[in-house]
């Protein structure tokens, strides 16, 4: 049995606080921005355009997230304070809304920029599953997305909770490590067998469903027949995923 004592602000300076979450999407961002100048002469990219490809992401990620978090998990706050969907420091952001919007602005920027989305997109997720990686961690700190109710021997009491818990967000992060590996694998089998576009961007969206279905069972949240909300929608991003993996095979 654990206590959690973390504090979620690494420092503070006056009435500004830097907090570890915050700190995970500028390394998300610093990460992606690392990966596109590497990349983008694959890409066919210019320089100003692997800057504008970052705000579109960074729309994507925020609208997105924001959406299906108010959408699938707290409705009633927006109903009540509609302004509470700009208040992004009060935490509330779904991945799966972030995975969504940013695949449809990565489309909409390639069909602008006349570049391929695949490509763009087995690019862009080898960054994104390390900076989940941290955001895990993240949550862990901030004692959210807590577990369901355990008597392992590293089960964790949270500040906010009286009863002892399985780390979630620790098995959530472990799980982005498998992802890693996998991704990695299934990038370097790419560059070896001349595979297809797109082939490391479908296993991200396969795999990380898979796994995300798996540690949900250990995760505290509304059960609708036993399973949360969150891993029917990813169920449904596995069925997409094999539906896209087809297509490229075809």
């Amino acid at each position: 049995m654990y206590f959690h004592n973390f504090d979620p602000v690494l420092f503070r300076l006056g009435f500004l606080e830097i907090r570890y979450y915050g700190l995970v999407y500028l390394l998300g961002f610093l990460l992606v921005f690392l990966f596109l100048r590497k990349y983008k002469k694959e890409l066919s990219l210019k320089e100003d355009d692997v800057y504008n490809l970052i705000f579109y992401l960074f729309i994507g990620v925020i609208l997105g997230a924001r959406i299906f978090h108010f959408i699938f998990s707290e409705p009633y706050i927006l109903i009540n304070d509609p302004l509470e969907f700009f208040r992004i420091w009060n935490g509330g952001m779904s991945f799966f809304g972030s995975l969504t919007g940013v695949i449809l602005m990565v489309y909409i920027f390639c069909k602008r920029y006349k570049t391929s989305f695949f490509k763009t997109a087995d690019v862009l997720v080898l960054p994104a599953t390390i900076a989940l990686f941290f955001g895990r961690i993240a949550n862990f700190i901030n004692a959210e997305l807590i577990g369901r109710i355990t008597d392992v021997s590293w089960c964790v009491i949270f500040p906010t909770y009286s009863q002892c818990r399985h780390p979630y967000q620790i098995y959530a992060a472990l799980s982005h490590l498998v992802l890693l590996i996998i991704l990695i694998f299934t990038w370097k089998l790419k560059e070896k067998r001349k595979l297809k576009n797109g082939v490391v961007f479908v296993s991200f969206v396969v795999f990380y469903s898979l796994l995300r279905i798996t540690t949900d069972f250990f995760r505290e949240d509304l059960r609708i027949f036993g399973f949360t909300i969150w891993q029917y929608i990813s169920l449904a991003f596995l069925l997409l995923g094999i539906y896209i993996y087809k297509k490229l095979k075809n």
